[in-house]
């Protein structure tokens, strides 16, 4: 009988028994937080981790801990990943595709929140441009390397119940730009974007999945004001999870990575592709107000997933 995990679970909880020995996994933001935790319970238990982030100095040193904990031929690999310039993720992608090595998992984890209006170097809006478009060049170029079996793991958030895409002004040119409400076009994404790739997989063997880590305290956080941290929280505490109610509470980072890697490696597969999961389990539909519990169905919608992958591709100009 499978292992029944919850919100309090944690990585080595999950993975605990799990042999990873020979697999090999893509893990995005390995820098800081729940990069670094997932790259260390994966590699612990044998998994050869390339863990990918912007800044490979600070990810050097933010990973000692993983190479520490590597055991039964487990390693970590760096390599260089701006998900902020379609240059860096395309370079990125050439490398790992050059080096014609498969991938048994890729968890999309790294991510940007609730920064001050800006523009990546390609002239999209931060978040989206960020949290979506650089994940979705990259997923897409290396999915050659995918072999039958393999998973893709999307980090989304229960912030994408802030708000819908918008595939009409995706880069708030029209102005009106609020921090929270572009976290949750890109968070939306990130669930759409699992949406469509598993559809688009699936009879080759390789599924997609989205997730929702849970509220941790992390550098994501680093641009928010004291003042939009309470705001965010008054939200939440207001808001009635699906199924019974509950105080909030924070996630410690070994549980805040713990359903990327349930999702990744333990769950039943056919229970998950295509699905949006929180505390190591597939989540409900829920189309109430609130933050907490459950996932909107407009992230869900395959027609919406659609519509968002052909804009995505007008906007990189590239096909998929």
């Amino acid at each position: 009988m499978s292992k029944i995990f919850g919100a309090r679970s944690t990585t080595d909880e999950v993975l605990d028994g799990v042999d990873l020995s020979g697999r090999r996994i893509l893990v995005t933001g390995v820098s800081a937080g729940l990069g670094v935790e997932t790259a260390r319970a994966l590699a612990a238990r044998g998994a050869h981790v390339v863990g990918a982030a912007r800044d490979l100095k600070k990810a050097q040193a933010a990973t000692e801990p993983v190479r520490a904990a590597a055991a039964n031929g487990g390693t970590l690999e760096l390599v260089a990943l701006d998900l902020a310039s379609l240059d860096s993720v395309r370079s990125c992608a050439d490398e790992l595709v050059a080096d014609g090595l498969d991938f048994d998992v890729v968890i999309a984890n790294a991510g940007v929140m609730a920064p001050p209006f800006g523009k990546t170097s390609d002239g999209f809006e931060t978040q989206f441009g960020t949290n979506h478009l650089g994940h979705f060049v990259l997923v897409n170029r290396i999915a050659p390397l995918l072999k039958p079996g393999a998973r893709v793991v999307s980090l989304a958030s229960a912030g994408h119940r802030f708000s819908d895409v918008d595939l009409e002004d995706p880069n708030f040119d029209r102005g009106g730009y609020e921090p929270f409400v572009a976290y949750g076009r890109s968070k939306t994404a990130n669930v759409l974007f699992a949406v469509e790739f598993d559809r688009r997989h699936r009879d080759a063997g390789v599924r997609a999945t989205a997730v929702h880590p849970g509220g941790i305290q992390t550098e994501l956080s680093r641009h928010m004001t004291e003042e939009m941290l309470q705001g965010l929280l008054d939200s939440v505490a207001r808001s009635t999870p699906a199924g019974g109610t509950g105080q909030f509470e924070w996630k410690t980072i070994p549980q805040g990575a713990a359903t990327s890697v349930w999702a990744g490696i333990v769950a039943p597969v056919d229970a998950v592709g295509g699905r949006y999961c929180e505390d190591c389990r597939v989540a409900e539909v829920v189309d109430g107000e609130g933050l907490r519990g459950g996932v909107r169905s407009y992230a869900l919608d395959p027609e919406r997933a659609k519509a968002l992958w052909a804009r995505s591709e007008e906007m990189v100009g590239e096909r998929f």
